[in-house]
């Protein structure tokens, strides 16, 4: 089999993980080839706006495991191949040169054991920092079971290491993935967030030595197939709460299952749940960055997000006695809860209000989106002349836009102010 045949199915399967965006890395190795901005690499966008691109590939679609979802099971019948080391990092190398990509997504199926197929990566990765000085960003899949020296030296050569989760609960991975244990996955993701943690207390106790390792500098990350199995949208949320508090991530990515294979334990699916992905990425937002709780999300007697609402505007009509909120004194927090109110527009308000008074046509400057925001705030006690009558309010906010940019797959990558 030819290199061109290797890519064309290499990265085929590789494109069922969505977990190869960074939310940005300010490493600044002793090299220059491929180097990034602090803007960091993403699959689709950088912190700046720019459009930007990785090479994602696995290293193999062979694999040991047989889990029910995956398209690379061991049960498929369908064209296998592996990359050698010196493959992947010649065409690392060839990609950055002409201009292709400015980093690399590496993961793979399970060939031979844990340690072997993590060894390898480890090398590819080796030999692009060492032999070739190159400085872009990369992003390494850990592989449960592997080795710890082989994660630690993992989380060294790379700036982002992720461990897949796979299904929001141990029952579903015995049922769907019987090869693999949820203390597996755990076990490398705790080891990942111990070293992270440790090598930036040691930056901070050796500040100004040079060579100090960076470790994982642009963090760790993981993914949640959504739709193989029963859990409900509460329980996937508290899930992703706890690991982010348990492990420090950065993201956790939901991919919405692709029903490729044919199996009697999963759900008959026609197409895959994008919508649902795209409110729990919504929700997701809400947890890490808008200062909401799960319980404020989905209530105990609510246990799916609202197919027709986006979850900050479910949340509001759910609490009308929050509203309305005044624009020219609520803090920032409060803002925050205001449908239509994103981080960059709440921010906005928070320093234009120091100079002056906000009414409606000021308002509209923020990037604010009015449609739902005038519905819940007021100036200076004045109610806008816009406000809705609630009987009409959840049909006015049902939002047909959402579900485009769902069925787009966006995955929940922009502040869609929500």
């Amino acid at each position: 089999m030819n290199l061109e045949q290797k890519i064309q199915i290499l990265a085929a399967s590789a494109k069922y993980d969505v977990s190869c965006a960074s939310s940005g890395t300010s490493t600044k190795r002793n090299s220059n080839t491929g180097s990034c901005s602090s803007g960091g690499i993403c699959h689709s966008w950088s912190e700046d706006g720019r459009c930007i691109s990785l090479l994602k590939i696995l290293l193999s679609n062979k694999c040991i495991y047989d889990c029910a979802y995956c398209v690379n099971r061991r049960s498929n019948d369908q064209p296998r191949t592996t990359f050698t080391v010196e493959e992947i990092v010649g065409l690392t190398m060839d990609f950055y040169r002409r201009n292709y990509i400015e980093g690399l997504f590496l993961s793979s199926g399970i060939v031979g054991s844990p340690d072997e197929t993590m060894s390898r990566m480890v090398e590819v990765v080796r030999r692009l920092r060492m032999a070739y000085g190159f400085g872009g960003y990369v992003h390494l899949k850990a592989i449960p079971g592997a080795s710890r020296a082989l994660i630690d030296s993992a989380g060294l050569l790379a700036d982002r290491v992720s461990v897949n989760i796979e299904l929001p609960s141990s029952e579903s991975l015995s049922k769907l993935a019987p090869q693999k244990a949820k203390d597996q996955i755990l076990l490398p993701m705790g080891r990942i967030a111990d070293s992270i943690a440790e090598n930036r207390q040691e930056r901070k106790k050796y500040r100004g030595r040079a060579g100090m390792p960076l470790y994982a500098p642009a963090g760790q990350s993981t993914q949640m197939i959504i739709g193989a199995s029963p859990e409900s949208d509460r329980h996937i949320i508290s899930l992703s709460k706890s690991l982010y508090s348990a492990y420090s991530l950065k993201r956790v990515y939901y991919s919405a299952y692709a029903p490729v294979n044919s199996d009697s334990r999963l759900p008959p699916l026609e197409s895959p749940p994008l919508l649902r992905e795209h409110r729990l990425y919504q929700a997701d937002w809400l947890l890490r960055l808008y200062g909401f709780e799960c319980d404020e999300i989905l209530p105990s007697d609510c246990p799916n997000l609202d197919p027709e609402l986006d979850p900050k505007c479910a949340w509001a009509l759910r609490n009308p006695q929050f509203f309305p909120i005044d624009i020219n004194s609520a803090s920032y927090e409060e803002l925050l809860r205001v449908p239509g109110i994103g981080l960059s527009s709440a921010k906005r308000i928070i320093m234009a209000r120091k100079s002056s008074f906000f009414d409606e046509k000021f308002f509209e400057k923020t990037g604010a989106t009015l449609r739902k925001a005038l519905n819940f705030v007021s100036f200076s006690g004045r109610i806008p002349s816009k406000l809705l009558a609630p009987d009409f309010l959840r049909a006015y906010l049902s939002s047909k836009r959402d579900k485009r940019l769902a069925n787009n797959s966006l995955q929940g990558e922009l502040d869609l102010a929500v």
